[in-house]
């Protein structure tokens, strides 16, 4: 069986909320975001054609606007440069972190919440990017929780490829925290990692899976972080 391959793609800069949480925020992208998005296509039907992957005509994005943005334009521009009809599929599974019933809020909003209710405890200082806590919250998750989902999707999926000879990558478009999460996951990324590095918008970090040697990081750069961000998106 040939290796298949996972082209990972964090959506491009766009109107966030500031000081919150993004995973749910709704906002589209910004100029540049939408000029990086449409660059992705060329750089990911570049790097298919230098490495001889055959992609799924199916770009697949998280319900964000901002993903679904970034997969449509990028799928245009992927379907210039290949000939293929691409096509763009929405997938809960591939949402970032969830903050639940505060979604939206601010990062002061939150911790006043918490702090004004007597079912709560403080949050660790650190809580925005602690890969283990999750906010107490309904429907929150921890971002291991979260990237434990992207994993699960990511591995369902390139399985699914199994059925269709010949085509060896699809291309995942969603968010930094939970791809990284993922990554650390299928073991192509140290847990000690995830908070060195981050995503750069738009640009495409490809892991491969083996039937033998398993999961690997094959192409694409991830973003060094020169000191320590916060994780929101």
């Amino acid at each position: 069986m040939t290796n298949r391959f996972a082209i990972l793609v964090r959506h491009g800069a766009y109107h966030q909320k500031p000081g919150t949480p993004s995973a749910l925020q709704p906002f589209q992208l910004t100029d540049a975001g939408r000029r990086q998005a449409a660059d992705a296509g060329h750089e990911i039907a570049a790097l298919a054609a230098d490495h001889g992957w055959r992609l799924v005509p199916e770009v697949l994005c998280s319900r964000q606007q901002r993903a679904w943005q970034t997969a449509t334009l990028l799928g245009q521009s992927l379907s210039e440069a290949t000939g293929a009809d691409v096509t763009v599929t929405e997938h809960e599974a591939l949402a970032e972190r969830s903050v639940g019933a505060f979604a939206n809020l601010t990062i002061p909003e939150i911790e006043q919440v918490l702090a004004e209710d007597p079912r709560y405890t403080p949050p660790p200082e650190d809580w925005k990017s602690n890969s283990h806590y999750r906010l107490p919250a309904q429907g929150a998750e921890s971002l291991l929780e979260a990237g434990a989902r992207v994993a699960a999707f990511l591995e369902t999926r390139l399985d699914a490829l199994a059925a269709h000879p010949g085509v060896t990558a699809q291309v995942f478009v969603g968010h930094g925290a939970a791809f990284r999460h993922a990554a650390h996951h299928l073991g192509v990324l140290a847990f000690d990692d995830i908070r060195k590095v981050s995503m750069h918008h738009a640009r495409p970090v490809v892991v491969s899976f083996s039937p033998d040697a398993g999961w690997s990081h094959v192409a694409g750069a991830w973003k060094q972080r020169q000191v320590l961000e916060t994780a929101l998106d």
